[in-house]
């Protein structure tokens, strides 16, 4: 301002001083000191801890916060810089700045954290300097842990999860969802069994919250009970275990049910054919000849308790001749339904006859002529089913569409991996079933699982997915690859990556 009004404006300068003990140019401070000869002088770090002692669980990867929290943390992460350096004493006697990791090998047992710290030191100068503390990894086992190990079979709390059912698709998805939320991160071991999955828990609270959290996530009825271990006259202490039974609603997604006539009623004369066309913690029914929906609670299904009619391992492929619409598309539960009439013919009867059916279906809005597309074959089908005897007169469809198919498409890309993955439990399988489970059938139903995952959204929405490393794209493979088959985008997958792969990333951006 004092420029541009034409006035003179003397310019301040820093004069500068010699060093007290080297005699160089510097700027003056309060010590007179310049950096080298002060850090020489004066050590801010003095009296601060190097060498820090952690016990550490090599089982769950725990660390020993006194006198007997144990905190879980990997290498390198936010959670375990915090924890070490609230480990130091008199570290409030100077200003942490900044503090990082010294990378060191992962099985050297050794942590190094490199920290700046500044101090005020010589008639008000503020030194600031960096020093290094190493951590030393001592294993020692933590009460839960060594307790296991010295009795594998030491639980406390066991959870039998048991559906009536004659596939395993529901434990397929209800395991994404455990390892989604870590509500088996208190398991002391888990068991595959016949029927279902058992699960082992220290404490009979955990078990109690793993059964509140299957409660939240699918249609379950428990009950619980225990049995005396030992007891103790002169302290008056009982030791019990307990166990949990809870059983999974035997009505899955995809099947076809005949409602009794007081649940039909009860729901607004629904039905009496439905669908069922998500399964939660309660289940959303459909009719699919005139888009009405209700919703049941796990509550009202085990009042009332009903089987399905006939289930997914029961379904016919169809093709599609002709699809006329006959009303616009109806959101129902997050679902986008629309209803046609259909000539369809079963793909069987190719070559054999000319049976064709004319249908009612709710997937008009997808299916067009040629197309091919799953579902049941009332016309030659044996149902024997007590509630459908109840209803007299009742004229049954000749075929009822579940799902578009896409099986010929997917023929073209047979054995080739996919680029993405899932996780599993670490279960054990027990020794009484293993004649029992039929490896091939687990299998193909583990791909019907998958291809599940990638037609439905609305089914991916609370799992995690990863990025699968091993998948190698090729330009033939993309050519050859049928552009209509449904897939996972990228967007949805998460980057499985650990330290190394990482590290690897970040030097490839500094080169």
């Amino acid at each position: 301002m004092a420029e541009e009004a034409g006035m003179f404006r003397v310019h301040q300068t820093i004069g500068s001083v010699l060093c007290c003990k080297c005699g160089i140019q510097m700027a003056p401070n309060a010590a007179n000191m310049c950096v080298k000869c002060l850090r020489s002088e004066v050590d801010i770090t003095e009296g601060l801890q190097k060498h820090v002692i952690l016990m550490h669980c090599p089982e769950c990867d725990t660390y020993l916060q006194p006198p007997r929290t144990w905190i879980k943390a990997q290498l390198e992460s936010k959670e375990l810089l915090t924890f070490c350096v609230k480990r130091l004493k008199n570290l409030n006697k100077v200003r942490l700045v900044h503090a990082e990791f010294v990378w060191t090998e992962p099985h050297s047992k050794r942590i190094k954290v490199r920290l700046r710290v500044q101090k005020e030191v010589l008639n008000g100068a503020v030194l600031e300097q960096a020093y290094v503390v190493e951590y030393v990894q001592q294993d020692h086992m933590c009460d839960s842990c060594s307790r296991v190990h010295a009795n594998p079979d030491q639980w406390v709390a066991a959870v039998q999860l048991r559906q009536h059912v004659s596939h395993r698709r529901t434990f397929f998805y209800i395991e994404q969802v455990i390892l989604r939320h870590d509500a088996a991160v208190s398991c002391i071991k888990i068991k595959q069994m016949d029927q279902g999955i058992d699960f082992f828990f220290a404490n009979r609270s955990h078990a109690v919250k793993f059964v509140e959290f299957l409660g939240k996530v699918s249609p379950i009825r428990s009950r619980n009970d225990k049995q005396l271990v030992s007891h103790d006259t002169k302290s008056n202490n009982y030791n019990y275990k307990y166990t949990f039974s809870v059983e999974i609603c035997p009505i899955c997604r995809e099947d076809l049910i005949c409602l009794p006539p007081k649940v039909a009623t009860s729901l607004g004369n629904l039905g009496p054919l439905v669908l069922c066309t998500k399964v939660s913690n309660s289940l959303t029914l459909l009719d699919p000849f005139t888009l009405r929906h209700s919703f049941m609670d796990a509550d009202q299904y085990w009042r009332a308790s009903f089987a399905s009619l006939l289930s997914s391992r029961q379904l016919v492929e169809y093709i599609v001749l002709d699809v006329e619409p006959v009303s616009s598309e109806v959101n129902v539960g997050g679902s986008r339904y629309a209803l046609a009439d259909a000539q369809v013919a079963r793909v069987s009867d190719f070559g054999r006859n000319d049976k064709i059916f004319n249908i009612r279906t709710h997937l008009g809005h997808i299916l067009n002529p040629g197309d091919y597309a799953l579902g049941y074959d009332l016309y030659g089908a044996n149902t024997n089913d007590i509630q459908l005897d109840k209803y007299k007169g009742l004229i049954l469809p000749e075929a009822i569409l579940i799902k578009k198919s896409f099986e010929e498409k997917r023929q073209k890309r047979r054995g080739k991996p996919r680029h993405w993955k899932l996780k599993s439990l670490n279960m054990e399988v027990d020794n009484t079933t293993k004649g029992r489970i039929d490896e091939e059938k687990v299998n193909n139903e583990y791909e019907e699982f998958l291809k599940d995952l990638e037609e439905n959204p609305e089914l991916r929405f609370n799992l995690s997915l990863y990025r699968n490393k091993e998948y190698q794209p090729s330009e033939m493979a993309s050519m050859t690859d049928g552009e209509d088959v449904p897939s996972i985008p990228l967007e949805e997958l998460l980057a499985d990556l650990d330290l190394d792969d990482d590290r690897d990333l970040k030097d490839s951006m500094r080169e």
